[in-house]
C-alpha cells in the first residue's frame, strides 16, 4: 500500500536527533528519504552506541538510503546541484551562515529548484545575535525555561535525559514541511524557507510561561512535579519503593481520589474544599497524600485506582511497558531486521485508518545506497562513482 507522502523526495542534509527523527516521520509515510552523510564518517547519531550497537542510527535511521557526499569540496557541490532539483524537500541542521559560506544558501538553492521547501534546524534560529552560537538541545532546554522549573526546589535544575528538544523541533518541522507542500501543490505556490529553532519549540510547550510574567512578574520555579493549576499532581512513593503518579486535573477527579483514599472529609475543610484552595495548600494537602498512598504497594494501590477508575498510574520501566498487555494488543514495538541482524523499535505514530505508516529496513550501512541513487539519479558510471570514492568525494 502506497503511504501518504508516496512520491514526495526528501534530501536530507542534517545530522543528529532533531533532522533525523523529521526525516524518520515523513519516511515512515511513504517519502523516499535520501540521507547524505560526510564520507568516512557519518552522520554523528551513528556513535551514539550501546555495548557497541547504534541502536540511536537504526532506529531514526530507518526507511532512509544513505549516500555520501563532501560538502566541502566542490565537486560535492556540483553534484548537490544535479540532486536538488529532484527533490521536493532539503533538510539542513549546520550551524546558521554554514551554507552560505558554501554559496549552497537559500537563494542558491531555490535558483537551482523554485520549487524547493528548505527545512533549516538550528538551536537558536536563522537571525538573532546569537544565531551562529552553536548548540546542542541540552543547552536549548537550560536556556528555554524548561530546566528552571524542573525537579527538586531544593535541588539542582534536571536536565531531560533524552533528546527532548530536538524530537519537539522534528514534530514542528515535519509539520510545517507538509503545510508548505501542500501550499506549494495545492495553491500553485512557489517553495519556501523553514526556520525550525530547537529552542522556540521548547518554549512554546511551556504553556503560558510569557503571559504570567507579563501580566503578573511570575518566574516559575522549581516545583518537584507539582502543577500551579490543579491538586493532587505528583509522584508518590508506595510501601515496596514503587511509584504512583496521580493527576487530578478537574475538581471531580480530584474529589473521587481523596475519597478513594480515605480523605473524602478534606473536601469540608476550607484549604482542600476547592480546587483553587488545595493548589494554595498543596504541600499540607501532598503530605496527606503522601501517607495515604505510603501505607499501599504499589499493586495494591493499582487495584484501588483500578476499582475507583482514578486518574493514577504506576511510574513504569521500559520491562514494564513491554510486559503490559496493553500495549502489547497495540504493537507498540517491533522487531525489523535486515543484514545486521533484527533491531527492535517503537511503531510507527501516529496510526492512520487509511494509509497507515510502513516500517521497511532499519538504518542503513553508510553510503549503502551510493551507486544506486548516483547511477540512477545522476547517470554516473561505476569507473567514475569509483574515482569519486578515491577522492573522498563520495
Amino acid at each position: 500500500m502506497a503511504g501518504p507522502l508516496d512520491g514526495i523526495r526528501v534530501l536530507d542534509l542534517s545530522r543528529l536527533v532533531a533532522g533525523g527523527a523529521l526525516g524518520m516521520c515523513l519516511a515512515d509515510f511513504g517519502a523516499d528519504v535520501v540521507k547524505v552523510e560526510q564520507p568516512g564518517r557519518g552522520d554523528p547519531l551513528r556513535t551514539w552506541s550501546t555495548d557497541g550497537q547504534s541502536f540511536w542510527w537504526r532506529v531514526y535511521g530507518r526507511n532512509k538510503r544513505s549516500v555520501t557526499l563532501n560538502l566541502d569540496s566542490i565537486e560535492g557541490r556540483e553534484l548537490l546541484q544535479q540532486l536538488v532539483p529532484r527533490f521536493d524537500i532539503v533538510v539542513e541542521s549546520f550551524v546558521p551562515g554554514k551554507l552560505e559560506r558554501w554559496g549552497i544558501g537559500p537563494d542558491t538553492l531555490h535558483a537551482w529548484h523554485p520549487g524547493l521547501v528548505l527545512v533549516r534546524i538550528s538551536a537558536w534560529g536563522q537571525d538573532g545575535p546569537d544565531r551562529a552560537r552553536p548548540g546542542f538541545g541540552t543547552l536549548v532546554e537550560a536556556a528555554s525555561g524548561l530546566a528552571a522549573m524542573t525537579g527538586d526546589p531544593d535541588g539542582p535544575p534536571v536536565l531531560p535525559p533524552f533528546p527532548l528538544a530536538d524530537m519537539y523541533a522534528a514534530l514542528y518541522a515535519a509539520n510545517a514541511a507538509v503545510m508548505a507542500l501542500y501550499h506549494r501543490d495545492v495553491h500553485g505556490a512557489p517553495g519556501q524557507t523553514i526556520d525550525v529553532a530547537l529552542f522556540e519549540a521548547v518554549f512554546s510547550a511551556l504553556g503560558p510561561l510569557a503571559a504570567e510574567h507579563a501580566a503578573l512578574g511570575q518566574v516559575r520555579s522549581r516545583s518537584n512535579g507539582r502543577s500551579r493549576n490543579t491538586a493532587p499532581r505528583g509522584a508518590y512513593r508506595t510501601a515496596d519503593g514503587g511509584y504512583l503518579a496521580v493527576s487530578a486535573s478537574t475538581p471531580d477527579t480530584a474529589e473521587r481520589f481523596l475519597a478513594a483514599y480515605g480523605l473524602g472529609d478534606l473536601l469540608r475543610d476550607p484549604r482542600f474544599a476547592t480546587n483553587e484552595a488545595r493548589v494554595k495548600n498543596v504541600e499540607a494537602l501532598d503530605a496527606l497524600v503522601t501517607g495515604a498512598i505510603a501505607q499501599h504497594t504499589l499493586a495494591e494501590n493499582r487495584r484501588i485506582v483500578e476499582r475507583h477508575g482514578l486518574t493514577a498510574a504506576p511510574i513504569q520501566t521500559i520491562a514494564d511497558i513491554v510486559a503490559d498487555p496493553h500495549w502489547q494488543a497495540r504493537g507498540l514495538t517491533v522487531d525489523v531486521a535486515d543484514d545486521q541482524g533484527a533491531v527492535r523499535m517503537h511503531t510507527v505514530v501516529p496510526r492512520l485508518s487509511a494509509t497507515p505508516g510502513e516500517i521497511r529496513w532499519p538504518g542503513p550501512r553508510l553510503g549503502a545506497h551510493n551507486r544506486e541513487v548516483y547511477g540512477e539519479e545522476l547517470g554516473i558510471t561505476a569507473e567514475e562513482l569509483d574515482r569519486l570514492e578515491r577522492d573522498g568525494v563520495i
